[in-house]
């Protein structure tokens, strides 16, 4: 006789999973939501690898280095117009509007973080959405300063005929000290990784990975909305043809 129990199923992936659930190998869940759809963590991490090659070939200065310097910052301005337009049409997570908070309910948070307890979030904190916003407006300033920018030797930006050399000069300046903006600020982000994960017990980075963060007990799923994949490659490519009209 067959049994009259259903067989068990695994949850969608874009369904939480709720409390006490187990998976097929009897290791318990814990409940989880899609929060970060895959332009946002392929954007971050992209970004990363960029800012690496950006970082350790501006510091090594040889030719060929600075060829590479200059195509990695030529990549980091159009993933950074990309991150921009898709701050205004993408997933629910990834809009300004969304994660970009009034200086009350900032500063409400700040003293729940203080105080060990902050209230839970769908996508980036009142925080951390601002970090997101000084951030993307540093990269903004760098790539677009470096395309100006000289070395009064042999390398010079793609841009650089546009100006005069003291333009080039004064924004050659600000491209150098805005990279130690960048540098204190990307500190600042990792410190806040690390605090979150110690002394929190978040695991953000897990999520930018994954695309799914646990809900908090008695949290209720939000609702949010998923924009479609071929818009994020419409974007990106739109923004790395534009780029490339732009310097080549």
């Amino acid at each position: 006789m067959k049994s009259s129990t259903p067989p068990a199923t695994e949850p969608s992936p874009d369904e939480p999973v709720g409390p006490g659930a187990v998976g097929p190998d009897g290791a318990a869940r814990s409940r989880e939501v899609r929060t970060w759809d895959p332009a946002v963590r392929l954007f971050h991490w992209l970004l990363v690898a960029l800012l690496a090659v950006s970082w350790y070939t501006g510091e090594t200065g040889g030719l060929d280095e600075m060829t590479w310097h200059m195509w990695s910052g030529s990549a980091v301005l159009a993933l950074i117009l990309f991150r921009i337009a898709w701050g205004l049409v993408g997933s629910t997570t990834a809009r300004f509007g969304h994660f970009l908070h009034g200086p009350g309910e900032t500063m409400r948070y700040a003293a729940g973080l203080v105080r060990r307890s902050p209230p839970h979030y769908a996508g980036h904190t009142p925080l951390g959405g601002w970090m997101i916003a000084l951030m993307l407006l540093c990269l903004l300033v760098q790539a677009g300063t470096g395309m100006f920018a000289n070395d009064d030797i042999v390398t010079e930006g793609p841009l650089v005929g546009w100006v005069s050399k003291e333009t080039s000069d004064w924004l050659t300046t600000i491209h150098k000290w805005n990279f130690e903006v960048l540098l204190v600020l990307a500190g600042v982000h990792v410190a806040a990784v690390l605090y979150y994960l110690l002394v929190l017990r978040r695991n953000l980075l897990t999520a930018m990975f994954t695309g799914r963060k646990p809900l908090a007990d008695g949290e209720a799923p939000p609702a949010l909305r998923f924009a479609s994949p071929l818009l994020a490659v419409l974007l990106a490519a739109g923004t790395a043809g534009g780029v490339w009209l732009l310097v080549r």
